[in-house]
């Protein structure tokens, strides 16, 4: 079996088109609210799901800093004390409190004229190669997940090596005489999806979602579309 035909077969009745459009145009609950994106990202740190985990933290930090005006910009945030109340309210864990603060002082400093512009030049830049040297991925917490996930929330073509991506990898390398695939690493996994978006018509970030589609429980996958599903698609 090719590798095209093997990907095709996984893709079937998957809308990973629109799904991985919802990322690259900002077209998810966050929308493009570069305030929101960094938190979402910082709440992924200790492997919380997104309906359970995630998504209530970010709400949390919308409710106590962004509606309220308390955060402006990635400047206000990164000069909010870690052991502020209403931050520990919100986000719990003392590392991803960490990682929101560190990440925004970091983007804070960046040369474009706004937030965005600098979460997405950041992201544009970043090497997932080497992410342990970079300013964001070399903060305490920040893994090649993280690191992958926040590139993706600013809109970059990026695979994220989490479990699910993993198992639909080994799935394919199963299907196929040989092939290239490696999961033994995170940056191994990444590899892989590049290999198979050069020899396929499928972009990391479809790979990305074909993954998640296909590894998630049906209940659950329809519990989060209908909290961050793109204009055009319907929970399934």
């Amino acid at each position: 079996m090719s590798v095209q035909s093997a990907l095709d077969r996984y893709a079937a009745d998957v809308p990973y088109e629109t799904l991985a459009r919802a990322f690259l145009e900002h077209d998810r609950w966050t929308g493009d609210d570069p305030r929101l994106l960094l938190a979402e990202a910082a709440a992924s740190t200790t492997g919380q799901g997104f309906r359970a985990g995630i998504y209530p933290t970010v709400e949390r930090f919308r409710e106590a800093f962004v509606e309220t005006g308390r955060v402006g910009s990635f400047a206000d945030l990164a000069a909010i004390d870690l052991e502020n109340e209403d931050l520990v309210a919100a986000f719990g864990a003392q590392r991803k409190r960490r990682v929101l603060l560190e990440a925004a002082a970091t983007l804070a400093d960046r040369p474009e004229d706004d937030d965005l512009a600098g979460l997405e030049g950041w992201a544009a830049e970043a090497d997932h190669y080497r992410y342990a040297e970079d300013p964001i991925g070399s903060i305490s917490g920040v893994g090649p997940a993280t690191f992958q996930y926040l590139r993706q929330l600013a809109g970059v073509d990026a695979v994220r090596p989490d479990p699910t991506v993993v198992a639909f990898l080994e799935d394919i390398a199963a299907d196929l005489d040989s092939a290239p695939i490696d999961t033994s690493e995170p940056r191994r996994t990444i590899a892989s999806c590049e290999w198979l978006s050069l020899v396929s018509s499928y972009r990391p970030i479809d790979l990305d979602r074909i993954a998640w589609w296909r590894e998630t429980d049906p209940e659950d996958r329809t519990a989060v579309l209908a909290i961050r599903q793109p204009d055009d698609l319907e929970p399934a």
